[in-house]
């Protein structure tokens, strides 16, 4: 006899009386995290992070200390190994060739590629390029996921079992762990969503095999599109979006939880795939989505974009909770680390508008601009903030992959692509340089209460 199908999914009554409980005695007085010196996000009370680390690959630096010494706000800076991450890209853009290939080269190896290293570097990650023979058929297509990110680590957990020295911690073989992860990613990513879309949005199966001899960028915008088509201007900037998002110093959360999960002496995949789920959350790596609908929200109901007045009063409305989602943040808008200007954007800024002027978008590059601008004085006078706030680098990557005709399914699911070269230069940090599994202290706050058996417990509630 057939055993009944049950619905696994369905909150039961039995279930809410459970999570009820949970609730009940789950909860802990918020005095006590003042009271002990908690470090809730392990941040102080200034929002500063608290020092878990020592680094060589990346740097942010949004204030400077004056003569008293006194920090003061001043414009983002952000470097990789120790280079202006905006002199990089004015140097591969002034000689018109890609640069998340050099990016990810200096990030993981520590100095800038010569002419022939470069060379055997993109070399060796075409070869890379490529998936497991009928990984897309026994793997990615048989069991589509609604969510990319879902699907990308699973793809790469996956990869662990294709990999005869999946476990072995040795650093040559953990540099080609990484650098196969970051050709394939790519791949992954977009046959992941194309899976997604045949069999949930019922739309055509077309998937190209890569072009060895392309870029990442290139290769990205090849495998997505019909025709695989693309012009150099759309190329260069998504480049551009790669090179930004590779990497941002060791404490943000997805690259912590790749140093904290690598010092459990766990493979390269596992690791990885902690640092997906990370990032798939969307105070995180999902926070250009919820810019891309605040703005459709914006131009439903804001009938005159041009309009200064009634502009400024629909951002007071999103501000103040009544408006969008009301949650009362304008997205895109703030970091936890820059002040006065986040560099990332501030070095986006001037392609987004070239690329809009191609698209024939400039009004709505306009609109951005503006709520830019009106959205920074209406916070800064509403909260007091100390160090001034300013649009992050998701403010304007959301438009960028709109410009490009990317889907929203693959808006995080790029930054994963990105900063994959970023986690497996930490990865391979932590491995060489700290012998000790990162443990943190929690103290326990919860009453000492006596056992009482079953037994008694039985004629308690007679």
């Amino acid at each position: 006899m057939a055993m009944e199908e049950k619905n696994f999914t369905k909150v039961t009554p039995a279930i809410r009386h459970l999570a009820d409980k949970c609730k009940e005695n789950s909860k802990i007085d918020h005095t006590l995290y003042d009271k002990y010196e908690v470090k809730r996000g392990l941040r102080d009370l200034n929002g500063k992070g608290v020092l878990t680390g020592l680094t060589e690959i990346s740097e942010i630096k949004a204030a400077e200390v004056d003569a008293e010494g006194v920090s003061h706000p001043c414009d983002g800076e952000l470097f990789y190994r120790g280079i202006n991450v905006e002199d990089i890209i004015a140097g591969f853009t002034k000689d018109k060739r890609f640069g998340f290939e050099e990016t990810a080269y200096l990030l993981i190896f520590g100095e800038m590629p010569g002419e022939q290293e470069l060379k055997e570097f993109n070399k060796l990650l075409g070869d890379y390029r490529c998936i497991p023979p009928n990984f897309v058929r026994d793997i990615i297509m048989k069991k589509p996921s609604k969510d990319i990110m879902n699907a990308l680590a699973r793809c790469v957990l996956m990869l662990y079992s294709y990999d005869d020295k999946a476990d072995d911690l040795s650093i040559p073989n953990v540099v080609r762990q990484s650098l196969q992860l970051i050709s394939q990613m790519p791949l992954l990513a977009v046959y992941s969503y194309q899976a997604y879309k045949h069999y949930y949005m019922g739309g055509s199966l077309i998937i190209h095999e890569p072009d060895l001899e392309l870029s990442t960028a290139e290769n990205l915008l090849h495998l997505l599109r019909d025709d695989g088509k693309y012009t150099p201007l759309e190329a260069e900037i998504l480049d551009i979006a790669l090179v930004l998002h590779a990497e941002h110093g060791g404490g943000n959360n997805s690259t912590f939880t790749t140093h904290v999960v690598t010092s459990s002496g766990t493979d390269t995949y596992s690791a990885v795939v902690s640092s997906l789920a990370s990032l798939k959350g969307p105070k995180h790596g999902g926070a250009n989505i919820k810019v891309v609908k605040m703005f459709e929200d914006i131009k439903e109901h804001v009938e005159n974009w041009d309009n200064e007045e009634e502009l400024t009063a629909y951002i007071d409305q999103i501000l103040h909770k009544g408006a969008f989602d009301k949650t009362g943040l304008v997205y895109g808008m703030g970091h936890a680390v820059y002040s006065l200007s986040d560099p990332r954007a501030r070095v986006f800024k001037g392609f987004v508008e070239e690329l809009s002027i191609a698209k024939g978008m400039q009004k709505e590059y306009k609109l951005m601009a503006d709520v830019e601008r009106i959205a920074a004085k209406l916070i800064s006078e509403e909260r007091k903030i100390y160090k001034g706030v300013s649009a992050n680098v998701d403010f304007y990557s959301g438009f960028v992959y709109e410009m490009l005709g990317l889907p929203k399914e693959l808006f995080t699911p790029l930054f994963a692509v990105a900063r994959t070269a970023g986690w497996s230069a930490h990865r391979l940090e932590e491995l060489m340089n700290c012998k000790k599994i990162i443990r943190p202290a929690y103290r326990n706050v919860c009453d000492r209460k006596t056992y009482v058996p079953l037994s008694e417990r039985i004629e308690e509630e007679k």
